[in-house]
């Protein structure tokens, strides 16, 4: 496909905007996702969008054609494809994280876990690893916040892993964060009982409320990142299982749950009976969405 199919006259854009905002509108999907992905994908800033001063350009380079735009917006009314993985792309704390159907999309609330990483840190150096890394974007926030710490990236997915690779390379982390493709800790025998912390944001959906999701979320995102068994808790269990062996005595163990979860994961790191000062903690919506124990 030529150059040429990616250059518009901003009076196209502009009618094609007012086409997918009433579309958006009569569907429920909300309108400020039409001017989210002509951020994205047309280069327009919130102020040419909110001037409309746009609709007077003779050319707009597009990242793709508007054909092919238009088609996958039609997705997102009808198949409620994500909007991120149309722009290929979402924000999340100050970075953009490249993402595919092949990765769980970011979310908001999981940038607390970097948040809670760093306050707990009392070693902000050393080995951490960020298990079931997907986007990468967990591994990129500890890198950026603990500046003297090397990240260990794991996943099973081989597609995840490239787009988290890519993702550390283009944001300038690829000599800090170093990647393994396998099972939670089963890459990183090699450094066992070496880790300052270890962070995940495992699989906490139980298989049968899957369906009962957003469509958004259960038809297009990956299940692999979202299955966590019959009661949604078997990698948070295999995560309590089995991390002690790989932390360091005062080594952070920190993950992200589901609301309902805290008292069990509180009670699971008890009898455990190797954590000390567990600690749950909430998001910004009030729910109690993380754990946080340490190695005694």
């Amino acid at each position: 496909m030529g150059e040429k199919h990616l250059i518009v006259s901003g009076l196209e854009l502009w009618q094609w905007r007012n086409a997918a905002t009433q579309a958006a509108i009569a569907t429920d999907v909300p309108r400020t996702e039409v001017d989210w992905l002509l951020q994205e994908v047309a280069g327009l800033d919130r102020l040419a969008l909110r001037l409309e001063s746009f609709k007077n350009w003779p050319q707009i380079q597009m990242q793709l054609p508007l054909i092919e735009l238009d088609r996958l917006w039609q997705r997102r009314l009808n198949e409620r494809l994500p909007v991120q993985y149309i722009a290929k792309a979402t924000p999340w704390r100050q970075f953009k994280i490249a993402v595919s159907n092949a990765v769980l999309i970011p979310r908001p609330e999981t940038e607390c876990l970097i948040d809670l990483a760093v306050a707990s840190a009392g070693n902000a150096s050393g080995h951490w690893a960020d298990l079931g890394t997907g986007s990468g974007a967990i591994a990129i926030g500890l890198a950026d916040i603990l500046p003297n710490a090397t990240i260990h990236a794991v996943d099973r997915s081989v597609e995840a892993l490239a787009i988290a690779q890519a993702n550390a390379q283009n944001l300038g982390f690829a000599d800090r964060i170093r990647f393994y493709q396998g099972s939670w800790w089963e890459p990183l025998t090699f450094l066992k009982g070496q880790f300052s912390g270890m962070v995940s944001n495992p699989p906490y959906i139980p298989t049968s409320t899957l369906p009962s999701l957003q469509p958004e979320v259960v038809n297009h995102e990956p299940h692999l990142a979202l299955d966590g068994g019959a009661d949604g808790l078997d990698c948070i269990r295999h995560l309590i299982e089995i991390s002690p062996s790989y932390l360091q005595p005062g080594g952070v163990w920190l993950i992200e749950m589901m609301t309902g979860q805290a008292n069990t994961v509180r009670e699971l790191l008890q009898n455990q009976g190797s954590y000390c000062n567990i600690q749950i903690h909430s998001d910004l919506a009030g729910i109690e969405r993380f754990a946080l124990a340490y190695k005694s």
